[in-house]
């Protein structure tokens, strides 16, 4: 019944096996991808012909995780699989951004392509398999694709670098990489290190890039078996090389005088009036209007690209390597817990850094099982930042995968939990962009936590690297706009500090490029980064001294564990009583440890003297200040150290004999009692004649 392909082989240390025939037969192409025990169903589906009037390439990439392969019932009220996650949609993004640049220009057919996991061993990562299974899936489905691509993890432990490590290799590694290309070259990396030279990631690169050669050759042998026989692309519906001509010499020179503008929205003015006077002049029986705004782009495209190649000036006046204009400010907002202005050129983010406690942590319910984050960053792009209007709404991919990769960038430079036990909230919102908003972001990041006087050793920059390649040369571009992003043919961002790199990616729009382009990339990228901290310093270059007065104090004391049930009580009442009363937020751990934060030390003081003594035993022989609580007729009961009852026998009271304990003691008097012992019973036994006799003192202090 089932006509099944296979083909497997050894990488990495575990089997990797590619299936095709026995499941989702009806799709274009599918392919079960298995890495040890983590298996991916890799989907691809493409429309036979466009819609109508389309002149752009849907592409859409689903990768989702079931919680059944990790043999998981979901948490919620529908228990069932909702939107994606965090980790679905950046993984999403991760077999996009290779496999896109490789389909055919000219091919415009709606195409889906998804990859469930189906089961996790919670060694392999799904992401990697997921990307091989889909470019197994392209590559036999008939679909027009000039792959087929591979990717690789690769990690760096003691001067070594790491295929595809479990989560147990990567303990300790100081880089977590992933490289996606083809045989020719890189088509992706997005990666986090820990302050690594530009070499180590190079090499760190050319590594992966190595190792999951086998794997292409893998996908092939099983496309000779499998793949269906290709599409053929359309005819071109127009004669392009004769509508770029019309259009040079009817517009060429508006385009030029255009790109002569260094202002942004004053040359997308002229742009926009060049766009304008060519579909005035073309009529319609000649030229469909979509073809011509194609080859106005066409046309901004060869120009913008000629110019760099031929002169070495950019679009608004620059050479290959400068920085845009920095400016820098910090504490701008005077309630926040710190913020930071990062300009750089037209592109501006306002970052704002709030510190909360362990109850603020993101609770984060994941295939590996249920962890706790304690640094968010969060990234925002309202319309108004490029000057139009927009909609409003959750954040898209695009949010997500800025913010995660700013986030990978400071995270290896924040200070271990134990030494600063703050939950951190980073908001980017990005005010004004022209180019690499991202990296604005993790510039931004570093001064506003700084500002909130988090302890970072070091400051964190990033710039955005680009490309222009034709067959006469190539330039690589630092600090690149959004027009040259869109124009080019790499955005190649590099964060870290003055030591070393942090966090790189890289986006290709070619078929691949090569190691002496990485390497051009990575240099300018050290000097130009280099550049931006020294400008931030003028700014903030240090953390300050302590945290904000605005944000929480948090203060760490340690109880024995058997005494943690009673700084919680019953059902939790004595927690909240202290929270309530004293108005301090409190975290317990497992292990004893206690974090008490407020913003007022008075109040923090108080919590911790509440807890201290629920948890202190009373010491024979020591006086402590108690409150009575009841009285009977033979004594009166005194609590004291927060939690703990004792007895004052009635003998204990006066030195000399009292007839009634009512005379001298009433509820809700505060007296000073000394620790006897304790009866038989395990009771405390309290005295004050003692201290009476001792001090001479009055016994009774009556509270108003």
């Amino acid at each position: 019944m089932f006509k099944v392909y296979r083909k497997e082989m050894e990488w990495g240390g575990r089997t990797l096996t590619l299936e095709t025939g026995r499941v989702a037969r009806q799709a274009d192409g599918a392919v079960l991808a298995t890495y040890g025990g983590t298996t991916v169903l890799c989907t691809v589906v493409g429309a036979q012909k466009p819609k109508e009037g389309q002149d752009f390439f849907p592409l859409t990439v689903n990768y989702q995780e079931k919680s059944y392969a990790a043999g998981k019932i979901p948490g919620g009220f529908f228990k069932r699989e909702g939107r994606p996650s965090e980790k679905e949609t950046l993984t999403s993004r991760l077999i996009d951004r290779p496999i896109r640049p490789l389909f055919p220009e000219g091919y415009l057919c709606d195409t889906q392509v998804i990859a469930t996991v189906l089961s996790h061993d919670l060694e392999n990562n799904p992401d990697v398999v997921a990307l091989i299974g889909c470019s197994a899936a392209l590559t036999i489905s008939g679909i027009p694709f000039l792959g087929p691509i591979s990717a690789a993890r690769v990690g760096y432990k003691e001067g070594k670098f790491l295929l595809n490590p479990t989560p147990a290799e990567q303990e300790g590694s100081l880089l977590d990489l992933v490289v996606a290309g083809t045989k020719q070259g890189v088509l992706m990396v997005e990666s986090e290190a820990q302050q690594l030279s530009e070499t180590v990631m190079l090499d760190a690169v050319a590594f992966g890039h190595t190792s999951f050669q086998p794997v292409i050759d893998l996908i092939i042998s099983l496309a000779e078996m499998a793949a269906k026989e290709p599409r053929e692309l359309p005819p071109p519906a127009f004669d392009k090389k004769a509508l770029l001509a019309k259009l040079e010499s009817l517009i060429g020179a508006d385009v030029t005088a255009a790109y002569g503008e260094t202002k942004k929205q004053a040359r997308y003015a002229l742009l926009d009036a060049a766009k304008a006077k060519a579909l005035a002049s073309i009529k319609p029986e000649e030229f469909a209007a979509g073809h011509v705004i194609d080859c106005v782009d066409q046309l901004k495209y060869d120009h913008v690209r000629g110019m760099i190649l031929d002169t070495g000036k950019r679009i608004d006046g620059r050479d290959t390597k400068t920085v845009r204009p920095i400016v820098c400010e910090v504490g701008i907002l005077p309630r926040a817990h710190g913020s930071a202005l990062f300009t750089r050129g037209e592109t501006q983010a306002l970052v704002v850094t709030t510190l909360g406690t362990g109850q603020d942590e993101q609770i984060i319910d994941a295939l590996e099982g249920e962890y706790r984050e304690a640094f968010m960053l969060h990234y925002n792009f309202p319309p108004y930042s490029v000057g139009e209007t927009g909609r409003m709404g959750s954040p898209g991919r695009r949010e997500i995968g800025h913010g995660k990769l700013a986030w990978r960038a400071v995270h290896p430079l924040l200070p271990a939990k134990d030494k600063f036990p703050y939950t951190m909230r980073v908001v980017s919102e990005i005010t004004e962009s022209n180019g690499s908003s991202s990296m604005a972001t993790v510039c931004g990041t570093s001064l506003s936590l700084m500002d909130a006087g988090v302890p970072m050793p070091a400051p964190i920059a990033g710039i955005a690297m680009g490309l222009i390649k034709e067959e006469r040369g190539f330039a690589v571009l630092t600090d690149i706009l959004g027009d040259e992003d869109h124009l080019g043919d790499m955005d190649f961002k590099v964060a870290g500090t003055e030591k070393g790199v942090t966090a790189l990616q890289m986006d290709i729009k070619i078929t691949s490029i090569t190691h002496e382009i990485m390497r051009i990339a990575l240099d300018q990228a050290q000097a130009g980064r280099l550049h931006i901290l020294g400008e931030m310093a003028k700014a903030l270059n240090t953390a300050r001294g302590d945290v904000n007065q605005n944000a929480p104090r948090i203060t760490t004391i340690s109880v024995p564990k058997d005494k943690i049930r009673e700084v919680i009580g019953s059902g939790g009442k004595v927690i909240r009583e202290i929270c309530e009363v004293t108005g301090a937020k409190v975290d317990i751990e497992d292990d004893g440890t206690i974090k008490v934060a407020a913003v007022d030390q008075k109040a923090a003081d108080a919590a911790i003297n509440w807890i201290k003594g629920i948890v202190a035993e009373p010491e024979i022989g020591v006086v402590y200040a108690g409150k009575v609580v009841k009285v009977v007729d033979f004594g009166a009961f005194v609590n004291f150290l927060g939690s703990k009852d004792g007895l004052v026998h009635i003998s204990e009271i006066k030195p000399q004999r009292i007839e009634r304990v009512s005379d001298f003691l009433k509820v809700g008097d505060e007296v000073r009692v000394k620790v006897l012992g304790m009866d038989d019973r395990g009771k405390v036994k309290l005295s004050m004649k003692s201290i009476d006799q001792a001090t001479g003192e009055e016994l009774q202090q009556k509270v108003g």
